[in-house]
């Protein structure tokens, strides 16, 4: 895997270029690749509770996701727009990625449980980290989805 810039910061700490790179990421893939036309601007990049991964060589962010850590502490945080960039997929950065969010919740919130919503298609792959589906898989913009749910390792 080549070298890369791997950098966290919280929705108040992103520069403008930092949100537009990763907003313009997660349009590249969800809505344009995936010809999904959905509502990306959700409200919570910039909260001060979401953190963002952003994964970068030295001219361009290849792949990012974020964090939405709940209020109350008995709620999993959720892991999300997980994108990676077509031209760096397929050599293990998107297991990085997920272990490094994983790490994130374990040092930031110890006993806090992680969620997520995934590709239906995916299920084995976030399997591998531990993670198992607590729904049937039903459509969100039009894509087979399900929602699958990881037990905070033991202290």
């Amino acid at each position: 895997m080549e070298a890369y810039d791997w950098r966290w910061s919280t929705g108040p700490t992103l520069d403008p270029r930092g949100l537009y790179d990763l907003l313009a990421l997660r349009e590249a893939i969800f809505v344009v690749e995936q010809r999904c036309p959905y509502p990306e601007l959700d409200g919570r990049d910039l909260l001060p509770s979401t953190h963002h991964l952003e994964v970068r060589t030295p001219d361009t962010l290849v792949a990012t996701l974020r964090l939405l850590v709940p209020a109350t502490l008995d709620e999993p945080v959720a892991i999300g727009r997980v994108a990676i960039h077509a031209d760096h997929r397929g050599g293990g950065l998107g297991h990085a990625l997920l272990r490094a969010a994983l790490t994130r919740i374990e040092t930031h919130w110890p006993g806090r449980d992680a969620r997520l919503s995934a590709q239906a298609h995916l299920q084995r792959y976030y399997g591998r980290h531990g993670f198992v589906p607590t729904s049937e898989v039903y459509r969100e913009d039009g894509i087979p989805h399900v929602d699958m749910h990881r037990a905070a390792a033991p202290r």
